[in-house]
């Protein structure tokens, strides 16, 4: 049984992890100044030239790239290497503005084949593995990052992409499906559409890898119960490649960050300032081995810790926690900072599904928090003063959590429509005015 695994990479001393950024991040810089005229601009505007760079030490010296660069430069204004030497492009849903290309030579493909393998075999996969991919296709990075994961580590690969949800199962229990790709809330309904049909023992499926959406700690205990099997985050930006830049391993404790390809930093999102080691802030990447799309500095939005202590499981590179929220998701409703994941932690913990909506709406210059939540069949049943009296129990459990008020709505089962991608859990109508 082979495994696609290197641990003279993954468990490599922090001194060699350093020496390897330091000896990539220099020409990448070098060759960035050179060849990309909209991010030697930034760097002349704020004074500095490629000698300033000299280690990782150095790094706080370089400007910030944001999503806003990226669609200020769209499409080609970021790329460093001549067009004829790309060989695939991917992209963002672009639904909140102009789309984000990212552009890959076959060397970038190959790297990044090379994260999603790594992801695969920290969730304890092999080349006897079937490993079912259903996160989408064509330009969204989910589906070929870990379809290329899955070929690097020899896997049978089931190229499902999303939809079907009937067909999904079908394949799952005929072809003995044993590793799962996917988004949390696909994942989820899956495992009630599994439930629903009584195939439950018709899977074989031995672990989950989640991610393109934040999913709380409690949603991940309801996919492990429901499936049976182990649940593992991993994380990736279609800007910086795709999913693969970090991942989890079995201790399950904050997602490894491919060092020796991708430097993370924390950073103060309102001043741009580096925090020190453990604390909670916005995560930033610098890419030191890509070719064609070699982002410097890249603001995430995602806000996070970094851990370094080496894991049990025995690799050294550095864990992310999973993310807390984005600095731009994040609402703000009554002057108070809200996360979506918040509000799941308290329904999840209440015994409530994990299909939510969360509604932010604006009367008499007031803001207005409604949270929409499926009933099970068996709340559904509950009489009228049963509903409100659990109506009430979760009122004052978000009050407790958020520190402002919320409606509460319990809604029939299944009343809220499912994602086979992405799932859309907040609708703030206060942009719409």
């Amino acid at each position: 049984m082979e495994r696609y695994y290197q641990p003279e990479i993954e468990c490599a001393s922090r001194e060699q992890i350093r020496a390897w950024q330091n000896e990539r991040l220099v020409p990448t810089v070098k060759r960035v100044y050179e060849n990309v005229p909209y991010y030697r601009h930034l760097m002349e505007e704020k004074g500095v030239t490629p000698d300033d760079i000299r280690s990782i030490d150095d790094l706080h010296k370089l400007p910030f790239l944001t999503k806003e660069d990226l669609r200020q430069a769209y499409p080609y204004g970021l790329l460093a290497v001549p067009l004829r030497d790309c060989v695939r492009i991917q992209s963002t849903s672009g639904t909140t503005g102009r789309r984000v290309v990212a552009f890959y030579t076959q060397h970038d493909i190959d790297l990044w084949d090379e994260c999603c393998a790594r992801s695969i075999v920290a969730a304890g996969g092999t080349n006897e593995d079937v490993v079912h991919v259903c996160y989408g296709y064509g330009l969204f990075t989910g589906g070929p990052g870990l379809n290329g994961g899955s070929h690097k580590v020899g896997s049978l690969t089931l190229p499902m992409s999303s939809g079907n949800t009937d067909r999904q199962i079908q394949f799952m229990c005929d072809l003995g499906s044993t590793i799962l790709c996917c988004t949390p809330s696909y994942a989820a309904y899956l495992a009630e559409s599994i439930i629903e049909r009584g195939l439950r023992d018709q899977i074989k499926l031995k672990a989950g890898i989640f991610g393109a959406e934040a999913w709380s700690e409690e949603m991940r205990q309801d996919i492990q119960n429901k499936l049976g099997i182990k649940a593992y985050d991993i994380y990736g930006l279609t800007e910086i490649s795709g999913p693969g830049v970090s991942f989890e391993c079995s201790d399950q404790h904050g997602m490894h960050i491919n060092e020796d390809h991708f430097i993370p930093e924390i950073i103060d999102p309102n001043t741009g300032e580096v925090l020190p080691e453990g604390s909670v802030g916005e995560l930033v990447f610098t890419c030191i081995t890509k070719d064609a799309f070699p982002l410097l500095r890249y603001r995430t939005r995602d806000i996070c810790v970094l851990h370094y202590a080496q894991c049990p499981c025995g690799r050294t590179h550095v864990r992310m926690s999973k993310p807390m929220g984005r600095s731009d998701d994040m609402l703000i409703v009554k002057g108070v900072n809200v996360f979506p994941s918040q509000i799941e932690t308290v329904l999840l913990n209440k015994g409530y599904p994990a299909n939510y909506q969360i509604v932010v709406s604006r009367e008499n210059n007031s803001d207005k928090l409604e949270v929409q939540v499926e009933m099970t069949p068996e709340m559904f049943s509950d009489n009228l003063a049963k509903v409100s009296a659990r109506e009430k129990e979760l009122v004052d459990a978000l009050k407790a959590m958020l520190g402002i008020y919320a409606i509460v709505k319990l809604v029939a089962p299944k009343s809220i429509s499912r994602s086979e991608g992405k799932a859309v859990r907040v609708i703030d109508k206060r942009n719409l005015y």
